[in-house]
């Protein structure tokens, strides 16, 4: 895999209503590989805000990190089959999160990274959704399909 590759991140949200809420978003990255880790950093710019937050994701078969700094901080870990709690802060206060991450997988192939993540999240101890999450990591030459 090449250091500049594309990110596509698509989002799923299932709330306690069962509505869906989809999320999809296509960033340029960097890509690394390093102690049997793969790591992908990108900045992200929320609308409104002139300050930008940096991402760096660090994924393994089983588990992902992802930690944001800039506009928000947070270090969230999602491990199979077990419960992490962790601080959201956001420009409007913080928040306590929790995830129960039931499921990540990770499918390698020498240009395409995928990976799986399915995770109930809380918020302030009370279950707010059942989440899924879906990275596509692909060399930037090659382009970007959204499956």
């Amino acid at each position: 895999m090449t250091k500049d590759v594309l990110l596509a991140i698509r989002g799923l949200q299932f709330d306690v209503d069962q509505d869906e809420n989809k999320i999809e978003t296509i960033n340029p990255a960097q890509y690394y590989n390093k102690n049997d880790h793969h790591y992908v950093v990108y900045d992200e710019v929320t609308e409104g805000f002139s300050e930008s937050t940096k991402n760096i994701i660090k994924f393994k078969e089983h588990s992902m990190d992802l930690t944001k700094r800039g506009l928000v901080n947070v270090h969230m870990v999602f491990e199979e089959n077990k419960k992490n709690m962790t601080s959201y802060s956001t420009p409007y206060g913080n928040i306590l999160i929790g995830i129960d991450a039931k499921k990540v997988t990770c499918t390698e192939e020498e240009e395409h990274i995928r990976v799986d993540v399915e995770y109930a999240l809380e918020v302030n101890y009370e279950h707010l959704a059942d989440c899924k999450i879906q990275m596509n990591i692909r060399a930037r030459e090659a382009g970007m399909e959204l499956s």
